[in-house]
Formats: structure tokens, sequence, C-alpha cells
């Protein structure tokens, strides 16, 4: 997978290019946040193994964030 996005950036002096992404659509960043935010602080695994899962997730797919 790779590291390069496929729309441009709303603001292309932002910092984070995943964050300036979404603003193309305001309604469905708020969602995702949402869920992301639902999804670390509750759920059965604990946030150490959440993390670990995050991490190594990134790792195999080339995430640069």
């Amino acid at each position: 997978m790779s590291t390069s996005p496929r729309l441009a950036p709303v603001d292309p002096n932002a910092r984070s290019v995943f964050g300036s992404i979404l603003a193309h659509q305001p309604g469905l960043a708020a969602a995702f946040f949402e869920l992301y935010a639902e999804f670390w602080n509750r759920g059965v695994l604990d946030h150490a193994s959440k993390e670990t899962v995050r991490m190594r997730n990134a790792r195999i797919t080339d995430c640069g964030y």
C-alpha cells in the first residue's frame, strides 16, 4: 500500500494530509473521529494491545501516519 494520497489536500500547507483530505467531507470526518474515539475508549482489548496492533498494521501497510 502506498503512503501517497489519491486526493489532493484541501490545505496544501497542512502538516497532516489525512486530516486535510477528510476536510473534503466534514460530515464524514466528524463521524470518523467519533467512531475512532469509541474504538480507543471502549471494547474488549486493553489500550496497550490496541496500540500494538495499530503499530504493527502501520508497519505492514507502510503507513506514514
